[in-house]
């Protein structure tokens, strides 16, 4: 049989994920230190992307994925299988496994999510493939997928992300399993009973480590102050810099280049982000590029110790969880003392002050306990990326500028649902 093409999808249900999938494919969106992008391209054969189309520059560049092409010939050919993959599959171990075993059959069927009906992964063998070569002008993609939902069920099952909450859900019960996947593939010293360190690691004087309940895993240059507290499990990205007295603790996850200080409970956090300060974060998610002032703290019980109402949009959903923070977009920001109330979504590209009692559009400056409100340009944030940019000695690409102008028009509706913006 010839090389199998993998080939990922964004479905229309990925508009439900805001804002953690705003600017970044859902595929890339972090879980227990991985990312589905990550297992996918551990499959045999060639892999593309489908996403939306102002974030296939964003695919191309910054996660190596070619887009899917538009007609049968070249990557996929005739004689090709082709496994399609919704981009909201959850990056956990079980999941990668399920993955493995759909790419080696040559068994059609089709996975459907029992909650909803979208088609999770389908298995499309040589034939049909080859069924789907007719010269029809109709999106090579939307066939593919009305043929898949015509086959035979798998007796398979994979987690998927449906709404923000279910990433941390899954973080918190995926990560045990997930460090130990990184142990096998990794190249770590144990430099104490549990505690896995990469090259140029270093470790300030004072730290405590708690290995009991799963390893604290430090990638390369991972740089830990003195004074920090560490209870696994833990995985800091590459490059990363834990603030002297930083507490990490019941599961946390940390991109690469992130700075992170005060208390962080079962939490993700993406790259390039900074939480340098004291203030607690506990069960929440921050996409890429956000500054948490000193101070900043967000609540992850209520007080009546009940579970977890949270709205999307005009939508409330009752999550089942009795522990869950916020949401924060890529870009985001908060000023100094900033609270943040129970399982509040905060959009991309927005700045807080005060007291966040309610959810926080895209493109706004928050400031309810002062009576304002007002609309964050997007050429404010276009200038605001590029002095984040220089900081990091990251170059700003015409993409990266592009991105900020999508993401304001995409969101706009986040906006006129909000009669207080000025």
């Amino acid at each position: 049989m010839a090389a199998m093409h993998t080939l990922c999808f964004e479905d229309d249900r990925v508009d439900q994920l805001r804002p953690v999938a705003v600017a970044r494919p859902a595929y890339a969106i972090t879980c227990a230190s991985f990312r589905l992008v990550d297992w996918l391209k551990r499959l045999p054969g060639t892999l593309s992307g489908r996403v939306r189309p102002y974030l296939r520059d964003v695919q191309t560049l910054d996660y190596g994925l070619q887009a899917m092409p538009a007609k049968i010939g070249g990557e996929i050919s005739d004689a090709d299988g082709v496994l399609l993959v919704n981009a909201r599959v959850a990056p956990t171990v079980d999941n990668e496994a399920t993955l493995q075993r759909l790419a080696k059959s040559d068994r059609p069927g089709v996975l459907i999510d029992p909650e909803d009906g979208s088609l999770l992964a389908a298995r499309l063998a040589a034939a049909d493939v080859a069924s789907l070569n007719d010269g029809s002008s109709e999106p090579l993609l939307g066939r593919m997928l009305s043929l898949a939902m015509g086959l035979a069920p798998m007796d398979e099952k994979l987690a998927v992300f449906r709404w923000p909450h279910d990433i941390i859900a899954c973080h918190m019960k995926s990560m045990p399993e997930s460090m130990n996947r990184r142990l096998e593939w990794g190249n770590y010293t144990e430099t104490a009973d549990g505690v896995f360190a990469g090259e140029g690691v270093q470790i300030g004087q004072y730290a405590v480590v708690d290995t009991s309940a799963g390893p604290i895993i430090l990638e390369n240059n991972v740089k830990v102050g003195p004074f920090c507290m560490l209870s696994g499990p833990v995985h800091a990205g590459a490059g990363t810099r834990v603030i002297e007295h930083a507490a990490l603790k019941d599961g946390v996850s940390l991109g690469h280049t992130v700075k992170i200080g005060g208390e962080v409970e079962a939490s993700v956090i993406e790259p390039y982000t900074n939480k340098q300060h004291h203030g607690f974060l506990g069960h929440s998610y921050l996409g890429s590029w956000i500054n948490l002032g000193a101070g900043t703290c967000n609540s992850d019980l209520k007080n009546t110790y009940g579970k977890i109402n949270i709205t999307y949009g005009d939508r409330k959903v009752a999550t089942g969880m009795q522990f869950l923070g916020c949401f924060i977009g890529d870009y985001s920001k908060t000023a100094i003392n900033t609270s943040i109330f129970t399982g509040k979504v905060i959009g991309v590209c927005s700045m807080m002050y005060g007291f966040v009692t309610s959810n926080v559009p895209s493109y706004v400056n928050y400031a309810r306990l002062f009576g304002q409100t007002s609309l964050l340009p997007a050429d404010v944030m276009i200038n605001t990326q590029k002095r984040m940019f220089a900081r990091r000695k990251v170059e700003q690409r015409e993409c990266d500028k592009q991105l900020i102008r999508d993401m304001y028009d995409m969101t706009a509706d986040e906006r006129s649902a909000d009669p207080d913006i000025l």
